[in-house]
C-alpha cells in the first residue's frame, strides 16, 4: 500500500476529484510586480485550461508574501474568465489583512463561516479544495490563514516563475491520490 490515504492512480478522474477551486501560492511581491501583463495573461490562460480539464471552476493566484507586506498593484484584471474556469488574481499576501478586509466587507451582516468564506473568495463560489505552494516546503506562506483549515496542501519545488500547466496537473494528481477527511480522524 502507498502512503497514508493514497488511492490508486487509476481511480483518479476529473469527475471523482470534486475539485471546484484551486489556489496557487508563490512568488515574492517583487516578482509579482515585475511580471508583465502579457506574461500574467499567458500564465492565466495556460493554468486555466489545465484546471478546466479537471472540472475546476475557479483558480486563484496569490503571492507567497511576508507578514506585514501590503497588497501590491498588478497590471492585470483581478478576475479573468478563461475557458470554463475563472481566474482570480489576488495580490494580498498577508492572510491576516485578508481576514480584516473580509470582515469589513461583511459589514453589519451575520459573521459566520459562510459569510467570511464568501467575502474572502468572491467571486469564486467556495473555498479552495486544493492549495498548491510553489517553492521550498520549509514553511507555510503567511498568505494562508483561512485556507489551512480544510484545504489539501501540495508543495511543489517548482518556483513561481516556472510554474506551468504540467506542474498543476502533477499537483492535481497528488490531490487525487489522497483521501480527504476534512479535519476528522479515522476511527
Amino acid at each position: 500500500m502507498g502512503s497514508f490515504g493514497d488511492r490508486n492512480d487509476a481511480q483518479v478522474s476529473a469527475e471523482s476529484l470534486g475539485l471546484r477551486h484551486v489556489l496557487i501560492v508563490g512568488g515574492s511581491t517583487g516578482q509579482w510586480v515585475d511580471r508583465g501583463r502579457d506574461h500574467w495573461l499567458e500564465s492565466a490562460r495556460e493554468l486555466s485550461a489545465a484546471a478546466s480539464a479537471y472540472g475546476v471552476r475557479w483558480l486563484t493566484l496569490r503571492p507567497y508574501g511576508a507578514l506585514g507586506e501590503s497588497a501590491i498593484e498588478v497590471d492585470v484584471e483581478h478576475v479573468v474568465h478563461l475557458v470554463s474556469c475563472g481566474v482570480v488574481i489576488d495580490p494580498t499576501s498577508d492572510g491576516r489583512q485578508r481576514l480584516v478586509d473580509a470582515f469589513r466587507a461583511i459589514g453589519e451582516g451575520p459573521i459566520n463561516e459562510a459569510s467570511v468564506a464568501g467575502s474572502l473568495y468572491e467571486p469564486a463560489d467556495g473555498e479552495p479544495d486544493l492549495v498548491v505552494i510553489c517553492g521550498e516546503s520549509d514553511r507555510l506562506p503567511p498568505s494562508l490563514v483561512w485556507e489551512l483549515a480544510y484545504a489539501e496542501l501540495v508543495f511543489t519545488e517548482t518556483n513561481w516563475e516556472n510554474f506551468a500547466a504540467q506542474d498543476l496537473v502533477a499537483a492535481v494528481a497528488q490531490f487525487g491520490r489522497r483521501r480527504r477527511r476534512f479535519g476528522g480522524l479515522d476511527a
